[in-house]
């Protein structure tokens, strides 16, 4: 029996607090980049400055709660304990797929309370390219208004839709979609969900008007991965055996991060476990960064365990800016960064001068060669 989308919700949530569903053998490329150091920071590290301003909305920090979840009774308290940390510490947060609330609007406060609880934050909407055909320009209105969204996020999961025994494989038509959403009144964010964004795609979306992209790289969450787990206790070995194979399948967040390079704003999501990790992906091109995973957790015991992970993120965040010698973001956009190992290996073959990242300073720009 196909289960309802509100119990799969939940379901995943209980599987991502409690199983391993991280990427196996492919981490996000982190180790594969390393900022110079400047010994001569000549600067005091209380004076460096966080805040960005980031699709109209300013946010004290580059750094967003991901879309984690909603659409069941029982994420209400964790979406509220999510909410009062992104409010309590000026940064943003995206919610769960609104598609269960569409489909029973008595789901609506799961997410609704996001709102509630965080009135002055960024905070955006999220529903699936698949389901967009589905529900059509009113649908995804009426989900921006439920939480009285900045942006809307259009997620792209058709790895987990491929894997999943109720998932909708037909990806026809996806772009004519994006392209009649982006014409909506608020910023448009498209965003994968594990697997990456392509530069090819990435230049696609932008000629469809989307106001963002996340790039959702392998690294974090593997999708794939919380399908095996479903998979194993309904005994449906053909799904177990599709999620087993592509658990790893797809771009990893840093090379993810310089194929989006297309003078898009860029959210750097897929295995951001540290401030070290913000900080080299914003000195690889994102504008923001984001993750959902490490948060579950201290999120089913409240917000206060929330604002402390996050903070911790945010000192080693400072600590590697001081250490980079930018006193705000922007400085950090143009600080030199090395790549190497198989990372520099794709990007090169990939056609980018990676060499270019090494030796900018705040009068360069890097671009695809």
């Amino acid at each position: 029996m196909i289960m309802s989308t509100s119990r799969r919700k939940i379901e995943h949530l209980e599987l991502c607090a409690a199983s391993p569903v991280e990427s196996r053998k492919v981490g996000p490329g982190f180790k594969d980049v390393m900022l110079v150091h400047r010994a001569l920071p000549e600067m005091d590290m209380e004076d460096i400055d966080l805040s960005v301003r980031f699709l109209e909305k300013d946010m004290n920090a580059p750094f967003m709660i991901a879309s984690i979840t909603g659409g069941h009774p029982d994420t209400t308290p964790v979406n509220a304990a999510l909410a009062e940390a992104a409010e309590e510490l000026g940064i943003g947060i995206g919610v769960g797929s609104q598609r269960a609330a569409i489909e029973d609007p008595s789901q609506e406060e799961s997410f609704s309370i996001v709102r509630d609880k965080a009135p002055s934050a960024f905070v955006y909407g999220n529903i699936g390219a698949a389901q967009i055909r589905e529900y059509g320009v009113e649908g995804v209105e009426k989900i921006i208004e439920m939480i009285d969204a900045d942006a809307i996020a259009v997620h792209l999961n058709f790895l987990q839709e491929a894997i999943q025994p109720e998932g909708d494989r037909d990806a026809s038509g996806a772009l004519e979609v994006i392209k009649e959403i982006c014409s909506l009144a608020v910023p448009v964010i498209i965003k994968e969900t594990g697997a990456g964004i392509s530069h090819e795609d990435a230049l696609l979306l932008k000629d469809a008007g989307a106001s963002a992209i996340d790039v959702g790289g392998v690294g974090g969450t593997s999708w794939s991965g919380v399908e095996v787990y479903r998979a194993r206790e309904r005994k449906d070995t053909e799904s177990e055996l599709l999620g087993e194979l592509f658990w790893d399948f797809g771009i990893p967040t840093v090379p993810s991060i310089v194929e989006c390079s297309v003078f898009l704003p860029v959210i750097a999501t897929g295995g951001l476990r540290t401030g070290l990790d913000i900080a080299k992906s914003i000195a690889l091109g994102a504008s923001v960064a984001s993750a959902a995973l490490p948060f579950v957790e201290p999120a089913l015991k409240g917000k206060d365990e929330v604002v402390n992970s996050i903070q911790h993120m945010l000192n080693e965040f400072k600590v590697a800016m001081f250490l980079c010698g930018c006193k705000d973001v922007k400085d950090l956009h143009s600080s030199p960064t090395v790549i190497s190992g198989w990372t520099r290996e794709y990007l090169e073959l990939r056609g980018f001068n990676v060499k270019d990242l090494a030796l900018r300073s705040k009068n360069t720009d890097f671009q695809r060669v």
